[in-house]
């Protein structure tokens, strides 16, 4: 073999060698994110955009979608339209956006904005892989503004949807419509008995500070709504909140009130 055909084959020897080591990495990311996908279950809830504005790039269906699971709603995306039932009750496998794009961090703490686009980047291809270099772009770049606009509500990148027949309930008796009364919150801070009003700040909001959320504590203790749409107030994990329910006249009541929240800064 002469010199110029060693050089030659050596030369394919090491592009097939490269060949092989690039393609593992997206193996591997695949593999993940399979493990990754998250789970949620609820009511749909499809609300018409007539102004064409909802995020069309995340969005080929052109309406909003939304999924409830008991009070928390998740505005859910596909890579293409889905035809679903407004009411239906569904099971959704895919992406949190927000819970992956903050588990992959930020060195810059937010100094070069939030979220990344490397991040939204990642998310959408864990989500929808196979995309081509321009689409995974177009997609990361729609959800980075759709992120950042709305930090605290959950952005779901669907992979796999299906109907599900709610469980039967036995009919439960009439009930009376419980009162509702205004307590303050100093006053009703006593009553905490689960829940830490003190959080570490999001990546989104990494200085952090306190605010005051507006909630509706039901009969049961538990937080059944927040009056307020402050970001920080909704980034609060409010399902772990327990208090002594109030009783007035011998009644559990539900209490309107206000409770504060720190945020220490991310480190």
């Amino acid at each position: 073999m002469n010199r110029n055909a060693r050089i030659f084959c050596f030369l394919l020897l090491a592009l097939a060698a490269l060949g092989g080591c690039s393609s593992k990495p997206e193996t591997t990311e695949s593999k993940k994110a399979g493990a990754k996908l998250d789970t949620i279950e609820g009511k749909i809830q499809v609300v018409a955009d007539p102004s064409g504005s909802g995020d069309s790039v995340l969005n080929p269906g052109g309406t909003s979608v939304y999924l409830w699971e008991g009070s928390h709603r998740y505005r859910l995306f596909f890579s293409k339209a889905a035809d679903v039932v407004h009411g239906s009750q569904y099971r959704v496998e895919g992406v949190n956006a927000q819970k992956v794009i903050d588990e992959i961090g930020d060195p810059a703490q937010g100094k070069n904005g939030y979220p990344l686009q490397t991040s939204c980047a990642h998310v959408v291809r864990m989500a929808w892989g196979g995309l081509a270099f321009d689409e995974v772009d177009l997609k990361a770049g729609a959800l980075g503004r759709r992120v950042a606009r709305y930090p605290a509500r959950p952005v779901f990148l669907v992979v796999r949807i299906e109907p599900v027949t709610p469980k039967e309930k036995p009919a439960a008796p009439e009930e009376k419509e419980v009162p509702t009364v205004t307590v303050a919150a100093e006053k009703q801070r006593a009553s905490l008995i689960e829940g830490s009003t003190v959080l570490t700040a999001p990546l989104w909001e990494p200085a952090g500070g306190t605010e005051r959320c507006k909630v509706i504590i039901d009969s049961k203790g538990e937080i059944s709504e927040l009056e307020t749409g402050k970001q920080l107030c909704e980034a609060v994990p409010w399902a772990q909140f327990r208090y002594k329910p109030l009783v007035q006249g011998g009644h559990p009541v539900n209490v309107r009130t206000e409770v504060e929240v720190r945020f220490e800064p991310h480190k």
